[in-house]
Formats: C-alpha cells, sequence, structure tokens
C-alpha cells in the first residue's frame, strides 16, 4: 500500500471492519462501507466519519447494482459482511446461509468483472468438530448432520472459500482468503455469543458468568488490532493472491479459566453458573472442544506476530463493558451518543448482515 487508494470494505460498520476502517484512513487511504448496520453499529465509525477520505452507504451485499456501483469506483475490495455468531446462525440459519453465500458471489462477480483485488473473510468454523492440535490451511474439515443449524455457517463459508478459489484459478480473480479464528477487542458486541464480551458485561454488573456445558473447551483469543494488522500485510504481499491464510493466537485458554480471569481482571463478585447447551441454544446443539490455529504460513510469508497478549485482551473488553454499563460508548470509540454519521442510503435488503 505504497500509494493511496480506495477501499470497500463490506461489514465495515461491524467490530473488525470498523477498526480496519480506522486503520486504513489513519495512513492515508480513502475508504467506502457498506453495511446495513443489522448488526453493525453506526457508532463503531464515529472517528471514521469526520473523516473526509470516508463514505458510509447504508445497504446490503445482496444488492447487486449497487455492489457494482461501489466496486467499480474502488481500487480494492474487502469483504467482511456476513451474519456470524453462534447464537444468530442458530437462531437464523436460512436467511445467515443466504447472507454468507449469495452475498459473496455478488461481491466476488463485481471485484472480477472490474478486475478488482479482494480480501475475503473466512472463520475457524471451516473446520468444524475438528479438534485436533494447531490446524493449518489445509487442515481437515469435520462436520456433522446438514441438519444441525451450527454446520450450515461452517458450509456456506466453506462455499464462499470455493467460488474464491475458483474464480482465482479459472477466470483470474485477484484474491485472498483469511480465516479468522476468536477476535476480541473494542466494540465486539456480546449480543451473538460471543463469549468474552458477554464474561466482561456479566462481570462488571456483578451477575453470574454462564459457561456453557463444563468449561472445558479451550480456544485461543486474539486482540483486534494484531487481525488488522495481519490484513494489511496481505493486502500488501503480491504472493498472497490465491492463497488462503489462518489469522489467530496460538496461546489456549480454558473457558472456565477464562472466566475466572475475568473474574479477578474485573474484581467483581460475581460466580459461575453452568448451562447445557440445550439450555443455550436449544436441542441439537454442537461444539468443538479444541481450536487451535497454526499460523506458520501467515508469519513466514509476512512476518506478521501478534502484539497483544490475553491481559490486554481483557482489559479492553472490561474497558468496554464498564463503559457500557455506565452509560457511554464503548471504549475506544470517540464522540458522544448523541454524534450520528452521515449516511448516503441505499436499497436494503432484509437479511441480517454484520461485519465481525
Amino acid at each position: 500500500m505504497d500509494r493511496c487508494s480506495k477501499y470497500l470494505v463490506t461489514g465495515g460498520a461491524g467490530f473488525i471492519g470498523s477498526h480496519l476502517v480506522d486503520t486504513l484512513l489513519a495512513v492515508g487511504h480513502s475508504v467506502v462501507v457498506l453495511d446495513n448496520l443489522t448488526t453493525g453499529r453506526k457508532e463503531n465509525l464515529t472517528q471514521a466519519g469526520t473523516n473526509p477520505r470516508f463514505r458510509f452507504i447504508h445497504g446490503s451485499v445482496l444488492d447487486a447494482p449497487l455492489v457494482d456501483e461501489l466496486v467499480q469506483e474502488c481500487d480494492s475490495v474487502i469483504h467482511l459482511a456476513a451474519a456470524v455468531g453462534v447464537k444468530l446462525i442458530v437462531e437464523q440459519p436460512l436467511k445467515s446461509f443466504i447472507t454468507n453465500t449469495k452475498g459473496t458471489e455478488t461481491v466476488i462477480q463485481s471485484a472480477l468483472r472490474h478486475d478488482r483485488r479482494i480480501l475475503i473473510a473466512s472463520t475457524s468454523e471451516i473446520y468444524g468438530k475438528n479438534s485436533s492440535g494447531p490446524l493449518s490451511e489445509t487442515s481437515d474439515r469435520i462436520l456433522g448432520s446438514p441438519s444441525v443449524a451450527r454446520w450450515s455457517y461452517s458450509t456456506a463459508k466453506a462455499v464462499d472459500e470455493i467460488m474464491a478459489c475458483l474464480y482465482h484459478r479459472e477466470q483470474g480473480l485477484r484474491s485472498t482468503v483469511f480465516r479468522f479464528f476468536n477476535t476480541v477487542g473494542p466494540r465486539q458486541s456480546p449480543a451473538y455469543g460471543m463469549v468474552i464480551p458477554r464474561f466482561a458485561q456479566q462481570a462488571v454488573r456483578g451477575e453470574p458468568l454462564t459457561i456453557h456445558a463444563d468449561g472445558a473447551q479451550r480456544r485461543c483469543f486474539l486482540h483486534v488490532a494484531d487481525a488488522v494488522a495481519a490484513l494489511l500485510l496481505l493486502l500488501d504481499h503480491p504472493g498472497t493472491e490465491g492463497e488462503t491464510f489462518n489469522i489467530g493466537a496460538d496461546d489456549e485458554i480454558s473457558i472456565r479459566e477464562l472466566a475466572d480471569r475475568i473474574i479477578t481482571q474485573t474484581g467483581s463478585v460475581s460466580h459461575v453458573e453452568h448451562l447445557s447447551y440445550a439450555e443455550a441454544y436449544g436441542p441439537g446443539f454442537e461444539d468443538m472442544e479444541r481450536r487451535v490455529p497454526d499460523t506458520t504460513k501467515l508469519r513466514t510469508l509476512t512476518g506478521w506476530r501478534p502484539r497483544h497478549s490475553l491481559t490486554d485482551v481483557l482489559a479492553d473488553a472490561i474497558a468496554d463493558a464498564r463503559a457500557e454499563w455506565h452509560g457511554g460508548l464503548p471504549a475506544h470509540v470517540p464522540g458522544t451518543p448523541e454524534q450520528r454519521l452521515p449516511i448516503t442510503s441505499g436499497p436494503v435488503a432484509e437479511t441480517a448482515l454484520a461485519g465481525r
């Protein structure tokens, strides 16, 4: 990114998207965001909204004419728009599946038509129930029955990856796929089942921290700033086209240990309560015991390394939860609740879209 470019970021009002937008603007680029605000928030873009090189479009990636117009006016596309979060996927599986397949196809076709570089967000859910050691980009996918809503998200994102791969091989699409593992930080909402903001919110309010099943599940959590740094390196490197990369941390912690650590770090009087998966998500829900990324490919090619520890991740989540609890904006979001982002309207689909 030696020269100033113009980027289209779909889902840019979401958690990761808004941090990416702020960073792109900070280094001198222009950014257009397309988001229908179903799960993204205007407040996430308060800082961006003060920049003359920023424009927000309230619309859907399912709106092909709108997408095509925006892709044509930009130099590159970063496609983050998706229905995300276990809770949303389980509650709205059909809408989520349509969004995550048709929306991506629409954006890919426009990028191909106008010969635009495109980065496409995928997910660690690709691996399904594979709970083996660190998962590389070529590790096997192990999925449950297609009738289980949880696996419809994994399947939809696999379709996205397959489209990106085949369009690249057969028609020259300049695409890169990246798989986010658990990414956490300021602006992440607890509303869709994200565990750290949910635990942080419960702890600062003195409420019980609700753990699903026995809490022995092991996860790794990456700070959003490190995720954004990885995306910028992938954008910058010519050797990433046609490739897939894991983005995540590799230090594991059990969910039970995570809850205890958040209680300690907040000084909360909260205690832990256990819920069965059936109580949390309904009957038939399946989960994996362990999810750890192998990021060797990303590190070797770009030199990327995470710079934030889990303590940093939790500190920001707790600060956000405290700010919300006391009636202000989430931490790290300048401005006041009364400030509003200027919006350019486009047709809005009813399907749920979200930056992560």
